[in-house]
């Protein structure tokens, strides 16, 4: 091969390496958003005073709703109007949560409705409302898990998606994998 061509191609893939290590680099790193427990440590019960728990809290697109309740003695109805959420009607639910432990995405902007499937409970004040807001800018997010604000530990670390490890990991190997070419080839 002409030493001339063989530079030339030498050329070409450093600059092929340097485009991956830069595309690596840029790669934007999902994060998770705010994991409400509705009700806080006492979770979806009567006693939980879930009205007074949502009073002071923003819902935001990609945020993450999680209902912890007894599923032998509860369920959760998510309704379509706030007169259905008003007068406790469960009649014409959108969804119905029973497992217990329900995690529900907040995945577009409005009102949200949910009451307990039992209207005696819904009556009495186990229901929530809540308005989703836009999504986070990217230099407000902060991934956390609002549990209770009496509670020692009010943040923890939430889980990212994917795991900010993994991105970081992944954007290393492609890194080290064109740092590698770069040297291979100036080296050839």
């Amino acid at each position: 091969m002409n030493h001339g061509v063989q530079i030339s191609m030498n050329h070409r893939m450093v600059t092929v390496a340097l485009i991956v290590m830069a595309a690596s680099l840029g790669v934007k790193r999902t994060e998770a958003q705010v994991h409400h427990v509705v009700g806080g440590d006492r979770g979806w019960d009567p006693s939980s005073g879930v009205a007074s728990w949502s009073s002071d809290r923003s819902f935001r697109v990609g945020d993450k709703i999680w209902f912890a309740y007894s599923a032998a003695q509860e369920s959760i109805v998510e309704l379509k109007s706030r007169d259905e959420y008003e007068s406790c009607d469960v009649s014409n639910p959108i969804r119905m949560y029973t497992d217990g432990l329900d995690g529900i995405p907040l995945d577009v902007e409005g009102m949200r409705y949910f009451v307990s499937g039992k209207p005696e409970n819904c009556k009495n004040g186990l229901k929530l409302h809540m308005e989703v807001m836009p999504l986070r800018s990217p230099e407000t997010q902060k991934p956390k898990v609002v549990v209770s604000e009496d509670s020692v530990s009010t943040l923890a670390a939430a889980p990212t998606t994917p795991s900010g490890s993994v991105q970081l990991y992944g954007n290393s190997v492609l890194f080290l994998v064109g740092l590698w070419l770069c040297f291979y080839y100036m080296a050839v």
